[in-house]
């Protein structure tokens, strides 16, 4: 069984788009509503879990929905299109108008920036199982979440040299930049992936390695529906995504602020930790795929949720900035690869390949809602207790998640044994 290095890479642009968005979006949009508006962390945590609300209702609509779509650019390409455009046309309105001070611009163009990012990452994030044959989806997961840290990379990079030094510099040419990042990534995508085509071929290699869907079972309507102990699974799994993005979420949505208040840290700086983290997810993402897929999802998940909770509870310890919190975020970097690369691919197992947009919105739906929640709650605990709960709470969620995805019993793929001992890291050109 071979993977398709090239197509994947050209389809993870995709997701680099996106994830360059996001960073931009989690760290700068805090310090905006701080600085330039003066709302204060409760208020600001409820702002920021706008998106998710958006992402929270629309995900698994517009997944369900790009399931049944039959377009000659395939069933995800006309949305990723449409979604790009309205959103990078969007986002350049939120730097004008906090550099105006213009509050109703500000909140205009941030609904229509966060409506249109959720009409198209459902199908985008969709088109890697669309076109991976099952038992390859954690290598390739392990590719789109390199490109997904690269797409981080730019953005932190971007912050650290873009925007300037005080509380209220001017953001408008990083915005600039993502624009031009997801504009060229969606030129890629346009002009490199022939969606029916990759699809059509992923289905006959299935057919070819005798490979299934998971078996469903009828109800008394006739609506077909998982078998019980699959769906246990799924309901697990599920929940151990919330938990875990409760923890991840609370500290990359807030860390801006945290390193300002509690460190003394202004202008980009505090970026440096968050690059180091994507770093070592960066290096982590491939090394990762190939462990899954010689000892399974489950344990490598396990691991790095057990790595994530040791990880941000050493982050309680540093009062200054060192070199010591560049190794804590490297870990986490590690763990959230070892996390990633095998959550989706485990949800979208369970479903057969007509669903894998429904799924894959189910999936975002569990994500979304943890991240909802988590801004705000976190947010109460900074404002109200002190920033120092940030990581103990962050703590917490991941230990809870670990106990959850020990019920979790299906979901791990079952690829043939390779033959060879280069074979298992054998991909075509």
């Amino acid at each position: 069984m071979k993977l398709d290095n090239k197509r994947t890479i050209t389809i993870g642009f995709a997701f680099l788009a996106i994830s360059a968005f996001w960073q931009m979006y989690d760290n700068i949009i805090p310090l905006i509503l701080k600085y330039f508006f003066n709302i204060g962390d409760t208020l600001s945590g409820g702002i920021m879990a706008l998106d998710n609300i958006f992402a929270l209702i629309m995900l698994p609509i517009f997944g369900a929905w790009s399931d049944k779509v039959n377009h000659k650019r395939g069933k995800r390409t006309p949305f990723i299109f449409v979604g790009t455009i309205i959103v990078v046309a969007a986002m350049l309105l939120l730097p004008l108008a906090a550099n105006t001070r213009n509050m109703v611009l500000f909140v205009a163009a941030l609904f229509v920036t966060l409506f249109a990012m959720s009409t198209f990452r459902s199908p985008a994030v969709s088109l890697m199982p669309d076109v991976t044959p099952k038992p390859l989806r954690s290598k390739a997961n392990a590719i789109i979440n390199l490109m997904g840290a690269l797409g981080v990379i730019c953005a932190l990079a971007l912050i650290m040299f873009l925007v300037g030094e005080g509380r209220t510099p001017d953001y408008e040419p990083l915005f600039i930049a993502i624009a031009v990042i997801m504009v060229l990534s969606l030129i890629i995508i346009l002009t490199k992936v022939d969606e029916n085509k990759f699809v059509a071929e992923r289905i006959a290699k299935e057919k070819e390695w005798g490979i299934e869907d998971e078996e469903e079972i009828t109800d008394e309507n006739g609506n077909t529906t998982l078998p019980k102990p699959v769906k246990r699974s799924l309901v697990f799994l599920l929940l151990s995504v919330a938990f875990w993005y409760m923890a991840y979420n609370a500290v990359t949505t807030a860390f801006s602020k945290y390193a300002t208040e509690m460190w003394g840290m202004e202008g980009g700086g505090f970026a440096g930790a968050l690059m180091v983290a994507s770093v070592g997810a960066l290096i982590s993402f491939i090394p990762v795929g190939i462990i899954s897929s010689k000892i399974g999802r489950k344990k490598v998940i396990l691991f790095g949720v057990l790595l994530l909770a040791a990880s941000f509870l050493c982050g309680c310890l540093f009062k200054t900035p060192n070199f010591g919190v560049n190794i804590v975020f490297l870990l986490v970097g590690m763990a959230w690869a070892s996390i990633n690369v095998n959550s989706y691919p485990m949800v979208v197992e369970m479903c057969k390949g007509s669903d894998i947009g429904k799924f894959t919105g189910m999936y975002y739906t569990f994500s979304m809602a943890a991240q909802v929640l988590t801004p705000i709650l976190s947010g109460f605990f900074l404002e109200h207790v002190g920033y120092w709960t940030l990581f103990p709470y962050a703590t917490v969620f991941s230990v809870i998640a670990f106990l959850t995805m020990l019920n979790v019993k299906h979901g791990d793929s079952k690829p043939e044994p390779p033959k060879g001992k280069l074979e298992a890291f054998d991909v075509e050109d």
